[in-house]
C-alpha cells in the first residue's frame, strides 16, 4: 500500500505481495471494507505489539514510541493516516478504526494514570491528538526537514509541556 497508496491496495495485489494464489486474499475478505478493517486491525495488532515493557519511565515511554514510530514505521504511519480518510466515507472501516483509536487511548489513559494526570481516559484524547500531530508532521510534513535529534527534543518537549497542563488545570 505504501507505495501505490491506498488505491493501490486490492485482493489481487495483496496476493501477488504474499505470494498467494489468485483469489486467495478475496476468499477470506470478501469485500473492500472488509480488507481496509483486516489492514486497520494488523496495524493495530503491530502498534500494541511494539509497545515497550512496563516499569520505565510513562512520559519517556510516550516520547520513546512516539518517536520510534515515526522513525522506524513511516509507511505504516501514511497508511494509517490514509485509511482514516477513507474511513470518513465508510462506516464499515469507520468502525475499525474507532476500535483501534481505542484501544490506543485506554493503554495510553494508563500511562497517563501512572503520571498522575487527573482524569486520564478523558485527558488520553487530547495526547493522542497531538502525539498523532506530531508523527503527521514527520512523515508528512515539515517536521520530515527536521534532524532526528531535533525531532525528539521537540517530541520532548511538546508532551512534557501537556501533562504538565494537564496537571496543572486539572489542579489549578
Amino acid at each position: 500500500m505504501t507505495t501505490r497508496g491506498l488505491r493501490g491496495l486490492t485482493h489481487r495485489a495483496v496476493d501477488a505481495e504474499a505470494g498467494l494464489p489468485a483469489g486467495s486474499t478475496s476468499y477470506y475478505l470478501r469485500t473492500r471494507d472488509a480488507l481496509l478493517s483486516a489492514c486497520v486491525d494488523r496495524m493495530l495488532a503491530r502498534d500494541v505489539s511494539g509497545m515497550p515493557p512496563a516499569g520505565a519511565d510513562p512520559l519517556e515511554l510516550i516520547v520513546t514510541m512516539t518517536v520510534t514510530l515515526a522513525r522506524t514505521r513511516p509507511d505504516d504511519l501514511i497508511a494509517r493516516y490514509e485509511l482514516s480518510l477513507e474511513a470518513a466515507r465508510r462506516p464499515e472501516l469507520r468502525t475499525a478504526i474507532d476500535e483501534g483509536g481505542r484501544q490506543l487511548r485506554a493503554m495510553l489513559a494508563q500511562l497517563l494514570a501512572t503520571l498522575d494526570v487527573p482524569a486520564p481516559d478523558q485527558a488520553a484524547w487530547p495526547v493522542a491528538a497531538m502525539l498523532d500531530g506530531l508523527m503527521y508532521d514527520r512523515v508528512a510534513g515539515v517536521g520530515a526537514t527536521l534532524t532526528p535529534a531535533a525531532y525528539e527534543a521537540a517530541v520532548r518537549r511538546a508532551v512534557t509541556a501537556l501533562i504538565t497542563g494537564l496537571k496543572t488545570t486539572s489542579t489549578g
